[in-house]
């Protein structure tokens, strides 16, 4: 689906079928990235468990080197997205499932959800957790999650930050619906540039963080068509009618 509607990819539940699909994954959303007439992609999952994280088999010394790195592209290209990603999660985030919701932009989630890295109980450590997680919860919690491997619970994640809404489970539908269409309804060109703006201020200084958006801002938002459509139809008192560019 385009145009104003998002383009949705599914994770499958199985744990070698998730291991083998994660370069096609990455692939998909690079490939669905290039299309100006996407504005939202969605990711969600064909089964009762979001994901239940890497096969234990993969973690053997001679898999070990591809399996994360199949993962960490998968996670890169969710990151480098044109677009903004929705991750829709209705059931357990184990692992590298937790690690994947965290490399979304937004995360809308029932209270059947839970997230855990139990990586730490095998003797691993989650790479790719220890690297976003202390950017949207903090050093601290994410040392507490990472060193106890501990699950908390969809209500948890969302007072961290880690969930941005939790819903009923009889309302997600409801809700990511209008989630998409408040985010569809503006311009893909914008939407774009703000969530670079946004993504390319973390990790390192304010004022470095500062220039950056500035310079989007100013270098090319105002070179959009959209920017001055958005102007004009605010004076006119009418509804902007995009052009994605």
């Amino acid at each position: 689906m385009v145009g104003r509607k998002p383009q949705r990819l599914q994770q499958v539940a199985q744990p070698r079928a998730r291991l083998l699909a994660k370069q096609a994954f990455a692939d998909g959303v690079a490939s669905v990235s290039e299309s100006a007439s996407v504005k939202l992609i969605v990711l969600d999952a064909a089964g009762k468990v979001f994901s239940g994280g890497v096969d234990i088999g993969e973690y053997t010394a001679d898999r070990a080197f591809s399996m994360l790195d199949g993962f960490h592209s998968a996670c890169i290209a969710m990151v480098e997205a044109s677009q903004p990603v929705l991750v829709v999660v209705d059931g357990p985030a184990i692992g590298g499932g937790a690690e994947l919701i965290a490399y979304g932009d937004l995360v809308i989630a029932t209270p059947r959800a839970k997230f855990a890295l139990p990586e730490i109980t095998i003797g691993m450590f989650p790479p790719l957790a220890s690297t976003m997680f202390p950017h949207i919860i903090g050093p601290k919690r994410a040392l507490e999650l990472i060193l106890t491997g501990e699950a908390i619970t969809a209500e948890r994640a969302r007072d961290l930050g880690l969930v941005n809404r939790l819903v009923p489970e009889a309302q997600l539908q409801t809700a990511v619906n209008e989630m998409i269409a408040k985010i569809t309804a503006q311009s893909g060109a914008v939407l774009g540039m703000a969530k670079r703006a946004v993504i390319g201020g973390m990790g390192i200084s304010l004022r470095d963080a500062l220039r950056n958006s500035m310079s989007i801002f100013l270098n090319e938002l105002y070179r959009t068509e959209d920017s001055q459509e958005g102007l004009r139809a605010l004076l006119e008192k009418r509804k902007p009618q995009w052009k994605n560019r």
